[in-house]
């Protein structure tokens, strides 16, 4: 089964010194490595900051943009996993060993496999 492992963390949470920052990318480039030998990795990326996105609602045929997020939050969608596990367990696991786990949230949720006939919720 597939989930998506989800980081989150309040903006600027993160190290801001270079130290630091070099240091917390060589641990998720550990972690990515290790769930590539695991074969749970199926994909991954970072995300530029909730500042840079543009929220867009279709209502009553119009198309309205918003520069920025959808909502204000305390905590922001940094960056995901896509990961293969035998059962939500192990899937608990695997997020457990994300880096973003030490100043964030990690949100561990299952993929609907429509072509298995499954259907969300």
């Amino acid at each position: 089964m597939q989930y998506l492992v989800l980081i989150y963390s309040a903006e600027g949470a993160q190290p801001a010194d270079a130290e630091r920052v070099g240091g917390m990318m060589v641990e998720y480039n550990d972690y990515s490595t290790m769930l590539r030998d695991s074969g749970a990795f199926k994909a991954g990326e970072a995300l530029q900051p909730t500042s840079s996105a543009t929220t867009i609602r279709v209502r009553d045929g119009q198309t309205l943009t918003t520069d920025g997020p959808f909502a204000e939050t305390k905590e922001a969608l940094g960056g995901f996993y896509q990961i293969e596990a035998k059962d939500l367990d192990e899937a608990l696991k695997l997020a457990a060993a994300c880096p973003g786990a030490k100043w964030g949230s990690i949100e561990v949720r299952p993929i609907v496999d429509f072509d298995a006939g499954q259907v969300p919720g």
